[in-house]
C-alpha cells in the first residue's frame, strides 16, 4: 500500500518476462504479494503462492512480529482472509514465529471459520502434530465463541470442524453453560442458527424465503452483494429495502468492501435487471470513495491495458486485473484536482474523461488490449506534448516487457529522471502494483511503490508526498483493539 523504499541502491534483476527491473527487499516484496493475491490462484504469469511462502519464511526469520502485523493488517484493513490464514500457519510452523501466534490469531479471527481455516491450512501443509503455539492460541480463541458462532461455523461437510478444535486443543469451559454448549457441539445437537444460508437450504431459494430474510435484517452487506442475482431472480416484493441498504452511505462505509466487489455484483446482474438496481450499485461505489482525501495539483493517471492485465483475479471471479486497474484509475481521477487519464500497452491511449463519470459502467465500457507492457509510454506522452504535472500514478502489474527495457536494458526510472530534467518538475512517481510479482521499475527519491486493490491506497499518496507515513512503518507499528 505505500512507500516501501526510498533507496537509490536497489539492485537490478529480471522480471517474469526476462526484462530488466529492480529487485525488492523481502518486506516490501511480501507486502505487494500479500495485498494483491488470493492464495492458490493462477495469475497471468503463474500462481506465485510458493514464492509467497518463501518470502514469508525469510521475513519470519528476521522479523516475525512484522509478519504477524501484516497478517492482522491484511485481515482487518483490507478484509483479506485466506492470505492471513496462511501467514498465521507459517508463523506457527517457524521457531521464530511461535511467540506471535496467539496474538496473530486474536487479530485475524473475526469470524468463527477463521479459526477452522487456519487449522485446516496448517494441517494441509504440515500435518500433525499441531504446534503448542497454535494449539494454545486456538484454545484461547475457542473460549470466546458463543453457541451461535459454534453452530453457524460448525463446519458440517468440511475436513476441519469446530469440534475438531475442541478435541485437539482441549480448552477449559468457563462455566456450566459453556460446558453444556460444547457437549452439544460434540454430539451434533446444537440448534441450527437463523442465517440466510440455513434458511435457503431449508426453505429454498424462492420469493417467500428471500422476503422473510430481507425483513429479518440478518443478511449481511457482503451477502446481499453476492446474492443479488439470486434475490432478483426470486422477485421479492421488498427488493427496495435491499437496494436502500446497499446504497446507504453508512452501510457502505461500514462494509469495508473493496471497490471491485461492486463491479463484480454489477456484472453479475446487468443483463437481468433495470436501471434501479444498477443505480444502487453505482451509488454504493461512489459512496465508498467519498471520504478519501483529495490530491492537489496536476496528475497523470496511467492504466496498464496490456494483455497480461486481462486475467481474472480469481477462479471464482469474473473481474480482471485490468478492470481493477481501471476502476482504481477512475477513483484517482475523482480525487485529483486536475488529471490526465490514459491507458497504455505498447502505445498510449488518452481517455479524455471528466472526473465525475459513473465508476462501474465506465469501467465496463472500456476494453483492454493484447499488446505488450511499456511503462515508459506515459513519460513519452508527457514529454512529447510538453505537459507539466506534479505526479504520475501508474496502475500496472509492473511486468514491463517492451520499450526502454528492451533496447537500453534499463528501467523506466531513467525516463522519469529524463522528464524531471527536461521540465524542471521534480515529480513524484506513485507506482501501484496490482499483481505482486516482486519487481519494480522505479526507485530513489520521490518514488512511492504501492500495492493493493483497496481505495485506501490513495491515502498514502498524500502521506508519502508530505513525508508523514509509509506502509512499511504503518505495518511495523500496527496495533488493534
Amino acid at each position: 500500500m505505500s512507500k516501501f523504499n526510498n533507496d537509490a541502491k536497489s539492485i537490478k534483476t529480471e522480471n517474469h518476462c526476462g526484462h530488466v527491473a529492480y529487485s525488492m527487499d523481502d518486506k516490501s516484496k511480501l507486502i505487494t504479494q500479500v495485498l494483491t493475491s488470493f492464495f492458490n490462484e493462477k495469475k497471468f504469469y503463474g500462481d506465485n503462492s510458493d514464492e509467497i511462502i518463501e518470502t514469508v519464511d525469510r521475513v519470519i526469520k528476521t522479523d516475525p512480529k512484522f509478519v504477524s502485523n501484516l497478517a492482522i493488517f491484511a485481515r482487518r484493513e483490507f478484509n483479506m482472509r485466506s492470505i492471513s490464514h496462511v501467514l498465521t500457519a507459517q508463523l506457527a510452523h517457524a521457531i521464530e514465529g511461535k511467540p506471535f501466534v496467539k496474538r496473530t490469531l486474536k487479530g485475524i479471527v473475526l469470524r468463527g471459520d477463521d479459526a477452522t481455516e487456519v487449522l485446516s491450512c496448517y494441517l494441509g501443509k504440515y500435518g500433525k502434530p499441531i504446534p503448542n503455539s497454535l494449539r494454545k492460541g486456538l484454545r484461547d480463541i475457542f473460549t470466546t465463541f458463543d453457541a451461535y458462532t459454534l453452530a453457524k461455523y460448525k463446519g458440517t461437510g468440511k475436513e476441519v470442524k469446530m469440534r475438531d478444535i475442541l478435541c485437539l486443543c482441549h480448552p477449559s469451559p468457563e462455566n456450566d453453560k459453556q460446558s453444556e454448549t460444547w457437549k452439544k457441539l460434540l454430539e451434533d445437537r446444537l440448534e441450527a442458527p437463523y442465517t440466510w444460508e440455513v434458511e435457503l437450504s431449508a426453505k429454498g431459494n424462492n420469493q417467500q424465503t428471500w422476503e422473510a430474510l430481507i425483513d429479518s435484517g440478518k443478511v449481511g452487506y457482503m451477502a446481499l452483494l453476492r446474492n443479488l442475482r439470486n434475490i432478483l431472480a426470486a422477485e421479492p416484493q421488498n427488493l427496495d429495502r435491499v437496494l436502500d441498504h446497499i446504497s446507504n452511505p453508512e452501510a457502505v462505509r461500514n462494509s469495508k468492501q473493496l471497490p471491485f466487489r461492486y463491479l463484480s455484483a454489477y456484472k453479475a446482474v446487468q443483463d437481468t435487471c433495470g436501471s434501479k438496481v444498477l443505480n444502487a450499485l453505482e451509488q454504493a461505489a461512489a459512496y465508498s470513495v467519498d471520504n478519501l482525501p483529495k490530491i492537489p495539483g496536476r496528475t497523470l493517471i496511467a492504466i496498464d491495458s496490456s494483455g497480461s492485465m486481462d486475467s481474472w483475479i480469481s477462479q471464482k471471479s469474473k473481474v480482471s486485473c485490468y478492470e481493477i486497474a481501471t476502476m482504481l484509475g477512475l477513483i484517482a481521477n475523482r480525487l485529483c484536482e486536475d488529471a490526465y487519464v490514459c491507458q497504455f500497452d505498447t502505445h498510449i491511449y488518452p481517455m479524455h474523461i471528466p472526473a465525475n463519470v459513473p465508476l462501474i459502467s465506465t469501467v465496463i465500457s472500456q476494453e483492454g488490449t493484447v499488446g505488450g507492457t511499456d511503462i515508459g509510454q506515459p513519460f513519452h506522452y508527457l514529454m512529447s506534448r510538453g505537459i507539466r504535472v506534479d505526479r504520475v500514478i501508474i496502475l500496472s502489474d509492473n511486468e514491463c516487457n517492451t520499450g526502454i527495457t528492451w533496447w537500453r536494458h534499463t528501467t523506466v526510472q531513467s525516463l522519469a529522471d529524463q522528464y524531471r530534467k527536461q521540465t524542471g518538475n521534480d515529480i513524484w512517481v506513485h507506482a501501484i502494483d496490482l499483481q505482486g510479482y516482486g519487481t519494480q521499475q522505479f526507485t530513489g527519491k520521490k518514488t512511492n511503490i504501492i500495492a493493493g486493490w483497496s481505495e485506501k491506497i490513495f491515502e498514502f499518496i498524500i502521506l508519502a508526498e508530505k513525508g508523514e507515513g509509509t506502509l512499511l512503518k504503518r505495518i511495523e507499528e500496527y496495533t488493534f483493539n
